[in-house]
Parts: structure tokens; C-alpha cells; sequence
């Protein structure tokens, strides 16, 4: 077995990154110009001479190449890592390529969703076949003008040879090319032979980033442009009566106040104008439903939890048996609060209403949906509807539901002008969609020293667990085996959260395996492998994960962590699981500091098979565990009579940068597929940490955020 080792390195470091996560497949990409022997980049992209390869590649004469990425950009790298393939394939240096973010374009780009940590996983053969087969028709062209037979021509960054030594840039065969046959079938690099992909790729945007270029939602501006910022309603459960603007349209710069819907936009020629005068208005509200608290919520869900009405997603064996003839039953409840995403970029969005189109600019990960849901809001034809998407500052799941996008057009056809929303922080938390409250309760039922049953309930607010996370380990591991689901529908919007459930059901199930091997006297990590003996050889397709591949990570991580050997003051805590195609492993290290845990320590294997771009799959596994130990730690957020409690960064508590710990990565090496790495490293760590919490202080934590947790009664000892 080998690794790759690709990082040792604190959060603290700066690090040039890009990533593997977001969503999307096509045949073809915009390649805007080509590859000669020995040329130099344009000033600039307006001196380069565009030639029309076919409706996805233009190819110019200069020696560069430019990538059109379709795929919203979250921070995740599918801007690099997606445009890597295609390069490879394409046989061009990466040094003489461009990229450049693409419009939606439902006829030539298919899911271009940012969100599953599906982009490079669903792209890997697509786009590699993209950049094969443009190469292979630039040979053909190349071989007619010669008078060869193709299959004596050869590519090598951008220049096209035959074997009388002949050699032709991409751009001097570029117009012939496109009118040839398209080939059916071309033959893809073998992994060896890639000079491209498993290379350290920097982050194509990292100069803008950081010389503050603009490229975001934030920075998208135009003449003529008016601001708004809206008034929402301010509990969940409530709409508007009525309201008054006299003070509103006093304040200088402020163009507009109307009402659509329940809610009430201010118009003004800057955010500052609009936002102050959104404060000045003075509206009243009326109970529309019922105003929900979270303490309501705790309630509900356990009596839920604690009720026989559920929807059965997986039952193997008979579980009423394994525990009727159990020797012992364990039985523990974990429970996890409402989360906002707090993007560090504020929604927002630009729309342009006129008769005869809508034009929407701005960060979204979902444009097609959206425009489809602009086009129904507007009675418009789909058409009509164009959105040109930015960087996003953040997404995690928030800009899945472009809300946002929706209000900007309303605003605008109202207004017959353009607009841009933007939300204050305060908007963006107290009217989010959030990660769902949830409640779980496992039991494990012992019978001669074996694990002979197990039973997962979940209650949650709004919306139950994926239904493929029943087919995720211990499914297949143990005979016996019944997942169970209720909820309790409510008016509080919730949606995708980073890792959508399994973000706290792995903190849930972790924690319990490692409470079940103390019961059972046997080591945490030896009970995880010998669940797994029992997956190998499983003919059950429905079993999601590899126990062959997840026993590589565990016993690398134990290898790599030093688990077990001991040092002075510090504590570690196991933890792996398998979510979006990928396997992880993670070990916490942590001290106590005046009898409070700091994490010093992540150790995090991962197998997500090839690693495009190692460069920034470091990025994507140190934030994933940053999230993870920020969130697990200290992130809680609860309503009163429907209204959030927290709405601003004074009250609501994130990991500070001198919490953060050092987070060292290691890659199995893989010659397979690559699948999803955005999010799979952030769902381990909080079990990790809790394991290492009890290691350290003989308490065992069920409940969410740890450290307002960490003496009350959902504290076991």
C-alpha cells in the first residue's frame, strides 16, 4: 500500500490552492486559441486572432490555450481542476493555458451545479474525451494538409508532428479541423503518461484574489445600477400588515420603496443609503402561522424519536429478534442544533428586467434551476432568461436555492431598472436556509460478546436523511440492521448544509462505535476493522462503500497519527467514515488547557482515488476539517417565537484563527476514478474530537456544540 503524502501544514500557512468539489459534466469546452512551437502569450486577450473551432473551442495562432469552465465556482477548484482534465487530453502546456468562467448554457454544458462533490467524479471521462477527441480532429487536419495517414502523427504541448519531422501549431490547422467528422471513439492517456493531472496546480483566480481584482458577486457593478436592500419578515411564521416609508425616502441617495409580497424593498444609489433606510421603516407584522422556538423543537423531536410512527429506509435481518435475545443493549440519543452557512460573502444579485430579456449576473451554485424558477416567477419563457455567474465567496449549500436571485428579479420587473441585492449579514442569517435541527438515537444490541443488532432513528425538522445514507457503513457490516426516519414539518426553511446529515450523523455513529468497543472491551479501531471482514465479499449492490478501501485509510491513519503511542498531555480520538464516493480517516490530538480541549492535531487520510490536483485537494481537506472542528465545537443557532436568536458574529461563535490546528493530509495512491473531496473530510472530525475528549476527560458528549455541552446532563460519563 502507498500514500501520497501532500501536506503538513497549519491553517495559519498560506497556501495556494485550488479544488476537486462542485458539480458538472459536458463533451466540450470553449478552448479559445492554440498551441505553435515557441510562441509568446498576447498582451492581452484583445490582440488574440479567434478562430471558431466548433461551438465549444476557438483556437487561435499565439501559443495559448483558454478553457471555458461551466461550473460554478465555490472556493471548491472545480475552476482549475475541471479545465485540468481537458488540458491533459488536449496535449497542451498548462503554462500556455487561460481559463475563464462560463455563462449558462443549458444546449452545450450539462449540471452545471456547484453542490455533492460530484463535479470532477461525473466529469472524469466526459471532459478527458472532450480534450482527446479535440486533439484527435486537430491530427486529422494536420495529416490531410501533409497527405500522411493520422496514425503517424503525434502531439506534444501543442504542436502536431509527423514522421518526416513536419510540425504544425494547434492554431494552423484549427480552421480545417473544424470541419471535419467528429470521431466517435478516440483513446484516452494512460495515468502514467499524465504530465497535467496529479500535478500541484496554483488556483487559476489566485492573483485576482489576492490583489483584490474584482470577480465576486459583491464586486459586480453597472452603470446605472440601483441598490437594494429588502425588509423580510422578521420571524419565521409571520407576514406583512402594513408599513410606513415617509422616513425611508427622506435619506439621500434613496430612489424607491415598494412592497412585493411580505416584503418591503428599499431602492437606493448605493448599499449604504438602501440599508439605512431599510432601518428607518417602520412596518408591523402579523402571525401568518405558528411562531416555533427551538425549545418547542427539542421537545418535538424526541417524542419522535421516542414514538412508533416511521418510514423504514433499510431493514436487513430482524432486528426485533437481535434484541429480544440480546445479552446487553446499548442505547444512546445525539442531537445537533439549527446551523446558518454564514458565507463569508453576503447573497447577492444582479437583474436586469426588460421586455424583451432578463439578464441576471451574480454567485449562484444551481443557474439552470434558477432560471428556470426566474422564468415561472415572471411568466417568462426560459429564453429569455441568461445568468452570467461570478465567484462565490462561500457557498456550502446556501446558494443551492438562489433566493436571492429570485428577489432580484422581482425587484427589477417592478422597477423597470437595474438592480442588485445585497444582503447585510444580519439579512443573511436571520433569513437563511439552515441545516435541519436533528435528533438520533442508535442502539446496539450484544449477544455473546458480538455485535448482533443495530438500530438507527432519526427525527428531524423539515426534511429526513438522503436516501442513500442507509447504505453507508456499518450497512452490510452488521446482520441486523434497521434505519428508521421521522419529521416534523415546520415553517422554518431548511436545505443543504455542507455534507448534508451525514455532517452530524457521522459524529453520531462514530461516537457510538467507539461507547459500544469500551462496552464490548475490545479496541475502537480493531471493532471497525472486523466489522469490515463482514463486508468483504458482500454481493449486496446496495452497499455504497468499500471495506477494502476504507480498512487502507483507517490502518494508514493509525500509521501516520502515531495512534497509541503515547505522549505527554495529549489525547487522541479515531473516527472514519465514507460519504460522497470518497473514504476518510481522521485522528484529533488534542490538550487540556485550564481543563478546556484544544485541538493541536488533525491527522486526515483520504482515498477519493486520483487526485487531480494535490495542490488543492490539501485546500479542500484542511477546510473541510476546519469546518468540522468549528462547527462541532461551538456552532449553535435557535429561534424564539420564530425568530433566530443569533443574527451577527458578536453572538454567534466561529473557530478563530488561533484555534486553528495543524491538519496534515495524506492521499492513498490510487490509479482509480476520482470521486467527490469537498465535503467528505468535514463529517469525521467531530467524532474524532468527542473520542478525544473522553480519552482526555472521561466524559463521553452527545450533544452539539461541544463546549457549551461539556457539563450539562447531555454530558455521559
Amino acid at each position: 500500500m502507498k500514500t501520497i503524502t501532500t501536506a503538513s501544514v497549519s491553517r495559519r500557512s498560506f497556501i495556494r490552492t485550488s479544488a476537486l468539489a462542485g458539480g458538472g459534466i459536458l463533451f466540450g469546452f470553449n478552448l479559445f486559441q492554440a498551441c505553435k512551437p515557441e510562441v509568446a502569450p498576447p498582451v492581452s486577450i484583445a490582440d488574440i486572432d479567434f478562430n471558431d473551432f466548433n461551438a465549444f473551442i476557438k483556437i487561435a495562432d499565439n501559443g495559448m490555450v483558454t478553457i471555458f469552465s461551466p461550473n460554478p465556482e465555490i472556493g471548491q477548484g472545480v475552476k482549475t481542476s475541471m479545465p485540468m482534465l481537458i488540458a491533459e487530453e488536449l496535449d497542451v502546456a498548462w503554462k500556455n493555458v487561460r481559463v475563464a468562467q462560463g455563462a449558462l448554457d443549458t444546449k452545450n454544458f450539462t449540471r452545471q451545479v456547484a453542490g455533492g462533490s460530484q463535479s470532477i467524479r461525473l466529469g472524469w471521462e466526459p471532459l478527458r474525451q472532450t480534450g482527446a477527441t479535440a486533439r484527435q480532429m486537430l491530427i486529422n487536419a494536420a495529416a490531410i494538409k501533409w497527405g500522411v495517414d493520422p496514425t503517424s502523427c503525434t502531439t506534444n504541448m501543442g504542436v502536431i508532428s509527423n514522421s518526416n519531422g513536419d510540425t504544425l501549431g494547434y492554431g494552423e490547422v484549427v480552421k480545417e479541423a473544424a470541419v471535419l467528422q467528429v470521431p466517435e471513439k478516440v483513446n484516452l492517456k494512460d495515468p502514467k503518461d499524465f504530465t497535467i493531472i496529479g500535478q500541484d496546480v496554483p488556483n487559476v483566480d489566485i492573483d485576482p484574489i489576492i490583489s483584490g481584482k474584482p470577480i465576486f458577486g459583491m464586486d459586480y457593478k453597472e452603470e446605472g445600477m440601483l441598490y437594494a436592500s429588502v425588509l423580510r419578515p422578521p420571524a419565521f411564521g409571520e407576514k406583512l400588515e402594513e408599513f410606513d416609508a415617509t422616513q425611508a425616502k427622506t435619506i439621500n441617495g434613496v430612489i424607491d420603496v415598494f412592497k412585493f409580497g411580505d416584503k418591503i424593498a428599499v431602492l437606493a444609489t448605493n448599499t449604504w443609503s438602501a440599508m439605512k433606510a431599510k432601518k428607518s421603516l417602520k412596518a408591523s407584522w402579523v402571525e401568518d402561522t405558528k411562531l416555533e422556538s427551538t425549545k418547542d423543537h427539542d421537545k418535538i423531536l424526541l417524542d419522535l424519536l421516542h414514538g412508533n410512527t416511521f418510514t423504514t429506509m433499510r431493514a436487513d435481518g430482524n432486528v426485533k429478534k437481535a434484541f429480544a435475545a440480546a445479552d446487553q443493549v446499548v442505547e444512546r440519543v445525539y442531537e445537533s442544533p439549527f446551523l446558518p452557512h454564514n458565507c463569508m460573502e453576503p447573497m447577492n444579485f444582479f437583474a436586469d428586467v426588460t421586455d424583451t430579456k432578463v439578464r441576471l449576473v451574480g454567485p449562484i451554485q444551481t443557474p439552470a434551476g434558477t432560471a428556470k424558477r426566474v422564468a415561472k416567477l415572471l411568466d417568462r419563457n426560459l429564453e429569455e432568461i441568461s445568468i452570467d455567474m461570478t465567484r462565490m465567496g462561500g457557498g456550502f449549500g446556501r446558494r443551492l436555492y438562489g433566493d436571492f436571485a429570485l428577489e432580484a428579479a422581482e425587484i427589477s420587473s417592478i422597477a423597470k431598472k437595474p438592480i442588485k441585492v445585497v444582503f447585510s449579514r444580519e439579512d443573511d442569517m436571520a433569513s437563511g436556509t439552515y441545516r435541519p435541527a436533528i435528533k438520533y438515537k442508535i442502539s446496539a444490541a450484544i449477544k455473546d460478546g458480538k455485535l448482533t443488532g443495530y438500530h438507527l432513528k432519526e427525527a428531524a425538522i423539515n426534511s429526513n436523511m438522503y436516501g442513500l445514507i442507509p447504505n453507508f457503513f456499518p450497512a452490510g457490516a452488521i446482520e441486523n440492521y434497521q434505519v428508521d426516519v421521522a419529521k416534523y414539518d415546520s415553517n422554518i426553511s431548511i436545505g443543504a448544509w455542507r455534507a448534508p446529515y451525514t455532517n452530524f450523523l457521522a459524529f453520531a455513529e462514530q461516537s457510538f462505535f467507539d461507547e459500544l468497543a469500551e462496552v464490548m472491551k475490545v479496541d475502537n479501531v480493531k471493532l471497525r476493522l472486523d466489522l469490515l471482514q463482514n463486508v468483504k465479499g458482500n454481493t449486496d449492490e446496495s452497499i455504497q462503500y468499500s471495506a477494502e478501501r476504507m480498512e487502507k485509510v483507517i490502518k494508514t491513519a493509525v500509521d501516520k497519527s502515531g495512534w497509541g503511542v503515547k505522549k505527554e498531555g495529549v489525547y487522541q480520538g479515531f473516527s472514519s467514515y465514507y460519504c460522497h464516493n470518497t473514504h476518510v480517516a481522521e485522528v484529533a490530538d488534542i490538550v487540556l488547557e485550564n481543563d478546556i480541549p484544544v485541538v493541536k492535531k488533525v491527522t486526515c487520510v483520504v482515498d477519493c482515488g486520483i487526485v487531480v490536483n494535490p495542490l488543492g485537494a490539501i485546500n479542500q481537506i484542511q477546510g473541510g476539517v476546519l469546518d468540522g472542528i468549528g462547527h462541532a465545537m461551538y456552532g449553535d443557532f435557535s429561534f424564539k417565537n420564530g425568530k433566530p436568536q443569533d443574527i451577527n458574529f458578536d453572538t454567534y461563535r466561529l473557530i478563530r484563527m488561533n484555534e486553528t490546528p495543524v491538519v496534515e493530509a495524506h492521499f492513498i495512491e490510487s490509479d482509480l476514478a476520482p470521486t467527490g473531496l469537498g465535503e467528505p473530510a468535514l463529517p469525521p472530525v467531530g467524532a474524532a474530537i468527542a473520542n478525544a475528549i473522553k480519552a482526555a476527560k472521561g466524559i463521553r458528549l452527545t450533544k452539539q456544540p461541544f463546549i457549551k455541552n461539556m457539563d450539562t446532563k447531555s454530558v455521559l460519563g
